[in-house]
């Protein structure tokens, strides 16, 4: 099991946007948790955006707002907490650096058109489909694709855990970004896009759309390919120790953010 972390990247910036965004996830999840399982559902179909209904394909029975603000408001809703923790791990790390290359309100923006790029990648891959798409994952695709433009040799601090073992390790941006979005490439080849479950193409539209609009965004001082800060591949191996006594550990441990 591999976790990113953090990273190596230093910036004097206070990433206030970036606070916001996590705190205003964190608020509609509070107030999503606190429904009734009834009216929880109901809120996901009513704020959720369903690709079918933006394209006038798929007609809901009840009043909705308008499909193209459900674009925005399901950027906000998640559907558990292994959901919300992992995508706000994933902003956590990676956005401040890109809200400190972009400055406060471009990034604000980027975010946004980012979120719309991923929705749009999936409603053009499942136009019919009555399912709601709700989480913050496509935007954060976004920032994602704009790190690994801008600083794809940073190194990422990843928890590394197998079994009795675990350590961290620092592993180029280019490696762990790279590899996640041919995760999603790869995943996507093999479901049903139209199906409940993760929506890939969003991942994958959110991903493209920000490593190109960065170039757009980014201050004009701000360069792209930055070297790196630390040694890559720098590893520290903390091994469980079993007691002698015959003893087990307690085995365990935290989910990828990506699962």
């Amino acid at each position: 099991m591999f976790l990113p972390i953090g990273d190596d990247n230093s910036h004097s910036t206070f990433p206030v946007v970036n606070y916001t965004l996590i705190g205003a996830c964190i608020a509609v999840f509070l107030w999503q948790f606190s429904l009734s399982d009834q009216a929880g559902e109901a809120a996901v179909l009513m704020f959720g955006l369903i690709p079918g209904d933006l394209l006038g394909n798929v007609r809901t029975q009840f009043q909705r707002p308008p499909a193209v603000l459900t674009i925005f408001t399901s950027m906000f809703l998640h559907g558990g907490w292994m959901h919300l923790l992992g995508n706000m791990g994933y902003l956590w790390i990676f956005g401040d650096n890109i809200e400190a290359s972009l400055g406060h309100f471009r990034y604000f923006m980027f975010y946004l058109l980012c979120g719309v790029a991923a929705a749009l990648a999936q409603v053009i891959a499942a136009p019919g489909s009555d399912v709601p798409m709700i989480g913050a994952s496509g935007a954060i695709s976004g920032v994602l694709g704009a790190y690994l433009v801008l600083h794809p040799r940073a190194n990422i601090r990843v928890f590394v855990w197998f079994i009795i073992y675990f350590s961290v390790w620092n592993l180029p941006a280019f490696l762990v970004l790279g590899g996640w979005f041919g995760m999603q490439l790869l995943s996507s080849m093999s479901v049903d896009a139209s199906e409940p479950g993760v929506a890939f193409m969003a991942h994958i539209g959110g991903f493209v759309a920000g490593a190109v609009l960065v170039f757009f965004f980014k201050k004009p001082d701000v360069s792209i390919f930055e070297p790196a800060q630390s040694r890559a591949f720098a590893l520290e191996k903390r091994p469980i120790r079993i007691r002698r006594g015959g003893s087990v550990p307690r085995s365990g441990g935290p989910k990828g953010p990506w699962d």
